[in-house]
């Protein structure tokens, strides 16, 4: 500690000056006086600096918690979006397979007969087809194996078909069928020689 008077460095703890007996009592409320301000400043400076970590802390926590509930906005509003999609999707879908089952009724054909003859012997007929996608079968035994034994059903359109036996063919059931499509009705003659059994039956496609 300085003596004040005469500028001597004396021990801390001295009360008087060791080279000229100057009270150092002075020296020491001083020194305690600047102690005391310095300990002030330390208290203001550290509060200080809380108060700013605080209200840092604050800020940050707030804009956090409003991201968050931004964030559960967003992930609410993009739920209502996927479920409207997936929604509008089912919608798509239940109307896309109301239109296939429309269409495919619609465009469901299917071979329909529209007349139907048959007979033994020998003989022939006439008749009348309807115009159309038309399908045309047939089958026959004969009574023997003889070489002019046959059904044929030919049209005047030009299409026909049908089955014979030859002297050496074995006695059995032969059938044949064709198709053929016109706008107008077709007429049709149906012959056959020596049969037990025949059977010509006309399909529409429709």
């Amino acid at each position: 500690m300085k003596c004040s008077k005469c500028g001597f460095e004396n021990k801390d703890k001295s009360k008087f000056c060791t080279k000229c007996g100057n009270s150092l009592a002075q020296v020491h409320t001083e020194n305690a006086s600047n102690k005391s301000n310095s300990s002030k400043y330390v208290i203001i400076a550290l509060i200080a600096v809380i108060v700013v970590l605080v209200a840092t802390i604050g800020y940050f926590a707030l804009n956090s918690n409003s991201n968050s509930v931004q964030s559960g906005d967003d992930s609410q509003s993009a739920a209502s979006q996927e479920v409207q999609s997936v929604e509008d999707s089912s919608d798509d879908s239940d109307s896309a397979k109301t239109t296939s089952v429309s269409t495919s009724e619609s465009k469901s054909k299917e071979w329909v007969s529209i007349g139907s003859y048959s007979g033994s012997g020998s003989g022939s007929k006439t008749i009348k087809v309807p115009e159309g996608k038309i399908k045309v079968e047939l089958s026959a035994f004969p009574i023997k194996n003889y070489a002019t034994n046959h059904l044929y059903v030919t049209g005047t359109n030009g299409e026909s078909g049908g089955v014979d036996w030859g002297s050496t063919s074995a006695v059995e059931t032969r059938s044949d069928s064709f198709t053929y499509k016109s706008s107008s009705e077709e007429e049709f003659t149906i012959d056959y020689y020596e049969t037990v059994s025949w059977e010509v039956e006309f399909y529409r496609y429709q």
